[in-house]
Parts: C-alpha cells; structure tokens; sequence
C-alpha cells in the first residue's frame, strides 16, 4: 500500500473503536502498530531522497533520528485529533515542527467550535463556544423570570447582556470584527443571515431559551383534565378501531364426578375508535423585538403557548362532559338510555349524592354483567366544593327532629378526590346559570375519558423554520392529540342548578 492508503486503514481503525465508545483490541493495535513501522519507512525514504535533492547527502545521523522523531509525532498527533491526510502530508514534507502542528490544530479548533475528542474514549469535552451557549440559553430564561433549576456555570454573570449584546458577543467569536460600531438594525440582519447556519451561536442560544421556557409553561400550567381522564399513546394518524372488547370468563360450573369441563367462548363487544389530530401555533422574534430587546418573545411567549396546549386539551376534555355529544354507540353521552344522567338537577346535597353513588355502582358492562365501579372523583364547577367539603367531612348530620344522627358519606371523605375547575362556568355562560357536576368512577375499574398523544410525546414540538416574507425569526409549536369517550359507564352527571354571582 502507498502512504495515503496506510494512513486511510490506520484511520478506519480509529473511527471504528470511537464508533463503539472503545480502545483499540490487542489486533487492532497490533496492525495500527505495522501500519505505522510502514508509514515511518515511506516517510524516511521521501525525507532522504529529499534530502539528496537538496544536496544534503552528508546529513549526520542524529538528525535523522530528529527527521523520523519529528515525523512519528506529527503522525501520532493529526491521527489523535482527525487532521486531514492532505493536511498531516503537507506538515511532513514541509518540514513544519511539532510546536506548529499543534498550535495549528488548537486554533481550527477553536474557530470551529469544534468538541475535543480523546482517541480510545468515548468521553466528549465540551468546548468554551459551548459553555458559552448554555450558558446564554440559561441567561435569558432567568431573566425573564423563569426559575432554571441547575443553571449552566456562568449563566447569572449573563443575565444583564440584551439581545444585541448576546449577537455581538457571539458572532465576534465566529471571527467578525467591527460590530460594536453597527446599529441594531444591521445586527439583526447579519444575525438573521446565520439562520439556516448549524454552528451559528445566537440561533442557537435562542433555540435553547425557547426550549426551555416553554417546558417549564408546560409543566407549571393549572389544568385538571389529568386528574380523571387516562393517558394513552397511538403510534400514527389512523382511525384506530380499538379491535374488539372480550367479554367476561363465563362462571365456573360444578362437574360431577366423572363428568366433563364445559368449553367456554368468548362474547365480543365493538369498543369507540380513536383519532389523532395536530394542533399548533407560530411565533415570531421579530426584527423590532430584536432592536426593542423584547425577551418576552423569547421566553414568555413559547412558555404561554406551550401552557396553552394543555389548556386546550383542558377545555377539549370538558366540552365532551358539558356539551353531551353522542358517542361511539350514536347516543349522548350522558342520557336514561345509558343509565347515567339524574332526572333532575340538583345542588351536593346528600340524597343526591347518594343517588348517583347508587348509579354508578349498579352500572353493568356490555354483557349485562354487574360491574364493581368505585366513586372516586367529583367534578365541580367553580363555587360547589365547598359544599361537598362540609357534607363529606361532618361525622354527624341535623335530622329534621334536631337530633344527631350518623353521616353515611363521611366514610368517602379519604376515598372521594374533589376537582373544581372554573372551564365548566365559563362552558355553561358563567355565574346566574345552571352548571352540571359529575361523580367518576376509579380509573382502574372502567375507563371513562381517554386523551391519546403521539408515541405518548405530551409536550410539545417546537422547530425554528423560515418564513417567506417574515421581518424575524420564526418558530412553530405544535403537538398530537385525540380525545375518546372510552366507556359511558365511568361517569354520572347531575344536571346541577343554578350557582349565584358571589357579587350580588
């Protein structure tokens, strides 16, 4: 093999232990070894008919072994640090030494960005451009407002840089000169030239704020959907039919002596079908927030649309409970035909409660088999739970002879969860109109409602993209979801009464 060829296999042997997060294996090593006794007489051979060339013939030995010394280190260091064989070539024939070679790979280094990596390692070395980024990322979200939990080193000592001051510092580590002298606008323009840049720093930084504001919105949003409904995950976009329901094990039935164990078949029962569907938002850092220094925009904003999506998916969820439509079997949801609307409405009185305990536990499954449904969650619109909290937590009742008489429900005090989520006044028009509440069932017992994501990804997307005729950068936000009426069953509505304006 020629010198390129031996340093090519020299380098597949590197890249495959780096691949595999390893060091070389004793026969790797063993062959990096010969190919490099090979690479050393090619080299001394061109060194010395160099040499001759020169009219150098009477060259003393020692500097020879300066010659194959000098050679095997440059070798051995562009090898370590993944120097191009034309580059590594070019060091050896020029003579360059190895103080050279080095400070050469130190600053490509450098003015790439470009992580350190230890040959026979898998560790990684972040870099200072890095650092820097996180750093900047962590910045703008603390000074926004936004608590970060382990913030990047040197992350405080940033808060007070602005937006141009962030661009600045960032494209004068990328080698451009000048820019203190340049106005805002013409930041913004050069800033936005490295938008479509992978190693540009300030996209970068922007992208890592954004990142993190709007997961911190998303996680510290007040909804309740989540404290009743059932999480789950569908895989694509399809209608998905659920398959079908196997029914209940049939009962055991005694067998006589001598007698045969009768075969049992399953009944099968269609269950609803479930959908996904994509919602988002775009938004925007525009060129005047830029010069304005507006970093709302780029923390608050993603931070308030990322809590946006679990309030849709909030609202989604109660328009089913509230509105009534029909579901998989063409009947509302809550009607006499499915057993789970109170004739009348009321306020949490006793006997209303008790009544739509007694419903939901005397329910029966698809096979008119009795199912064992436990209450477990009482939803409310806002201005009922305290009512429930008197009536659940009082051992004793006034009976209408002014004695004292035991409270049957103060046994569901520690059992029976209490949401109170104001989404249904605003649903049924606010404060003076009649608001329904419901008593749920466990979620281990029977399904009620079911919020499907994508591959179960709940937070959302979000994705820096080009907009034509947009003054600024531009991020979309967007996630999966699909919402299901798994089983009438779970839940029992009473159409509730009239809740007073605590102004009037």
């Amino acid at each position: 093999m020629n010198l390129a060829a031996l340093i090519r296999r020299q380098q597949e042997l590197l890249n495959t232990a780096k691949a595999a997060g390893r060091a070389l294996t004793e026969e790797e090593q063993a062959e990096f070894n010969d190919l490099q006794r090979q690479v050393d007489t090619i080299l001394q051979l061109e060194s010395g008919k160099e040499a001759e060339g020169q009219g150098q013939e009477n060259e003393s030995e020692g500097a020879r072994e300066a010659e194959r010394q000098r050679c095997a280190e440059i070798t051995s260091l562009c090898r370590e640090f993944d120097v191009s064989d034309e580059d590594m070539k070019r060091y050896l024939n020029e003579g360059t030494t190895i103080d050279t070679v080095r400070a050469a790979i130190l600053n490509s280094m450098r003015a790439q960005g470009a992580p350190i990596a230890v040959r026979g390692s898998a560790e990684v070395t972040v870099d200072e451009q890095d650092k820097f980024r996180q750093a900047a990322g962590d910045a703008l979200v603390m000074r926004s407002g936004i608590a970060v939990e382990h913030p990047a080193e040197g992350a405080r000592e940033l808060m007070h840089m602005s937006l141009r001051d962030l661009a600045i510092e960032c494209m004068a580590g990328e080698g451009v000169s000048g820019l203190g002298r340049r106005s805002s606008d013409e930041l913004y323009n050069m800033a936005l030239r490295q938008f479509f840049n992978p190693t540009a720093a300030f996209p970068s930084i922007l992208d890592n704020a954004i990142n993190k504001a709007y997961v911190e919105g998303h996680k510290k949003v007040a909804v309740t959907f989540d404290q009743f409904t059932k999480k789950g995950s569908l895989k694509d976009f399809k209608t998905h039919d659920n398959n079908y329901l196997a029914g209940p094990a049939g009962e055991f039935l005694e067998v006589p002596e001598g007698g045969e164990l009768k075969h049992d078949v399953f009944k099968d029962e269609k269950r609803p079908t479930r959908k996904l569907k994509t919602y988002g938002r775009q938004f925007t850092l525009t060129r005047q927030a830029f010069i304005n220094d507006d970093i709302d925009l780029i923390t608050g904003v993603p931070a308030r649309y990322a809590a946006s999506a679990r309030k849709t998916i909030n609202k989604q969820v109660y328009e089913v409970m509230v509105n009534n439509p029909a579901v998989y079997d063409g009947t509302v949801l809550f009607s006499s035909v499915h057993g789970n609307l109170m004739k009348s409405g009321t306020g949490i009185t006793s006997a209303s409660m008790q009544a739509m305990i007694m419903a939901l536990q005397t329910q029966t499954n698809e096979f008119n088999e009795a199912i064992i449904i436990r209450p477990e969650t009482i939803v409310v619109p806002s201005g009922m739970a305290f009512d429930i909290y008197t009536l659940f937590n009082s051992p004793t009742i006034h009976t209408p002879e002014n004695t004292q008489a035991v409270n049957p429900l103060y046994r569901y005090a520690n059992q029976i969860h209490v949401v109170e989520d104001p989404t249904i006044n605003v649903l049924c028009g606010g404060f003076g109109n009649t608001m329904p509440w419901f008593l749920l069932g466990a979620k281990d017992d029977t399904d009620f409602i079911e919020v499907d994501y994508l591959n179960g990804q709940e937070i959302p997307t979000i994705r820096r993209m080009e907009a034509p005729g947009t003054l600024g950068f531009v991020w979309d936000i967007y996630l999966d979801w699909g919402i299901s009426v798994m089983d009438y069953r779970g839940a029992i509505k009473n159409p509730g009464t009239v809740i007073k304006s605590p102004f009037n």
